[in-house]
């Protein structure tokens, strides 16, 4: 009886997951990857798994939402946490990695396993009739994004990615913050977070002088290219350069916010919008941005009310490929019109290494699935990985925008628990963990 066979394009962390978690269920890959004969603008190594920016996975306690991600694919049998952990290297609570050996071993145990053939080579079709994962990552090539756009019939490929951050809403001080819509409205929808004229201009000097995150070279040569975008998106800090009142007369206009418990309007006010359908998750209204993620939390954190909050997302404004999943994926990150094509990786919408490589681990786990003739592998929201799968497939409220594992996706728990945050979030890994163990039993994973 011939091997059943699935095609992987892109040997990045998702690709190299997906390929390692069919093969080891006994299908036969062919893993396309066209590094070293073309190299993308990121890439300058010729390994598999190439870390292009920080060397962190970021946490590795449970409490916290990739931490968790991360101890689900331990159990599971990922091979990108099987060669993190063997290569890390010391960096407190967090998991970080010697990028060089890291992309060694990955590249190591793709090469050296019996279902996978590596094929270098660029390809821009998917061959019909053959399961396929496309992995190709952020800066896709310009025939398979066409390819994708045109005859796939995805949209959404090769736009600048313009998201504000988004906090966890248990996190925001309510003492000072209030629930109100503008002239009243309807529903009091919005937080909105007073400022006086003092707190303003600290703020806002705050915020013009903060650092910003370097461009990348094919990242201006695309803003060039895209001027109109970037103006329809503007970050609030290139809007606050236009002029002291600028914010006041736009994002942060205080008019018709009157707060009850004093009767009057500020000198400005933040707003703050519900992000998903539970009320756990609420982004900055008109808070796109460019500064860097420690300056996020420095020059945000002055708002009053947010003094403590904590990033479930942080705003980001950077050329990006990603599709509009929720359109087009199932929670296999297979399509819903062509059942035999799979997106992983930061194309499917997911934002970080380890939730590229879950991505990967769904993906690569049904497609060998399907060519097996077995049912699909739908993992609970109650799991990050099927919390991150969901979210992919059905999106939350507004427009869809990349997202990092955290548990304002997750689903909630059925009762309040007392105890703060953490109390929360340690109930959260060990339902996710318990759930986790069951289905590894149940279908033979991890072993």
């Amino acid at each position: 009886m011939t091997q059943p066979l699935i095609h992987i394009y892109g040997a990045g962390l998702a690709g190299c997951e997906a390929a390692w978690q069919a093969a080891r269920l006994g299908v036969r890959v062919k893993l396309f990857e066209m590094k070293p004969r073309r190299m993308t603008p990121a890439h300058h190594a010729e390994g598999f798994a190439e870390l292009v920016c920080s060397n962190s996975l970021r946490s590795d306690c449970v409490t916290n939402g990739v931490g968790l991600l991360k101890e689900e694919m331990r159990r599971i049998g990922s091979l990108i946490m099987e060669a993190a952990d063997a290569t890390r290297v010391p960096a407190g609570s967090a998991l970080a990695v010697d990028r060089e050996l890291f992309s060694a071993y990955v590249t190591h145990k793709i090469r050296s396993c019996p279902n996978i053939e590596v094929v270098e080579a660029e390809m821009n079709t998917v061959e019909a009739g053959v399961t396929t994962v496309i992995a190709t990552g952020p800066l896709t090539s310009d025939g398979m994004a066409a390819y994708i756009r045109e005859e796939l019939g995805c949209e959404g490929l090769h736009f600048f990615d313009a998201a504000a951050p988004i906090v966890d809403f248990e996190s925001i001080n309510t003492d000072i913050a209030f629930f109100a819509s503008r002239y009243d409205k309807g529903d009091a929808d919005y937080i909105n977070c007073p400022m006086t004229r003092e707190q303003y201009e600290a703020f806002y000097e705050a915020l013009i002088t903060a650092e910003e995150a370097p461009l990348k070279e094919f990242d201006r040569e695309e803003q060039k290219k895209n001027v109109k975008v970037f103006e329809g998106c503007m970050p609030v800090e290139v809007m606050a350069r236009r002029g002291h009142d600028t914010l006041r007369y736009g994002p942060l206009k205080p008019v018709g916010l009157v707060d009850k418990r004093t009767g009057e309007e500020s000198y400005a006010v933040v707003q703050l919008r519900r992000e998903n359908a539970e009320g756990s998750m609420y982004n900055l209204v008109g808070f796109q941005t460019h500064l860097t993620f420690p300056e996020q939390r420095r020059v945000f954190r002055m708002i009053p009310g947010l003094e403590n909050a904590e990033f479930l997302r942080y705003g980001v404004m950077h050329r990006n490929t990603y599709l509009n999943s929720p359109m087009l994926l199932s929670r296999t990150y297979a399509m819903r019109e062509r059942g035999e094509v799979f997106f992983a990786g930061q194309m499917t919408g997911v934002e970080g290494y380890v939730e590229s490589a879950g991505s990967g681990l769904v993906a690569g786990l049904n497609a060998a699935r399907r060519v097996l003739g077995r049912e699909e592998l739908i993992f609970p929201r109650s799991m990050m990985l099927g919390a991150m799968a969901a979210y992919v497939a059905e999106g939350g409220i507004g427009d869809f925008a990349p997202m990092n594992a955290n548990f304002g996706i997750i689903e909630p728990l059925p009762n309040r628990i007392k105890g703060g945050k953490r109390a929360k979030y340690e109930v959260f890994a060990e339902r996710a963990l318990a759930e986790c163990d069951r289905i590894r039993a149940s279908e033979g994973l991890g072993l």
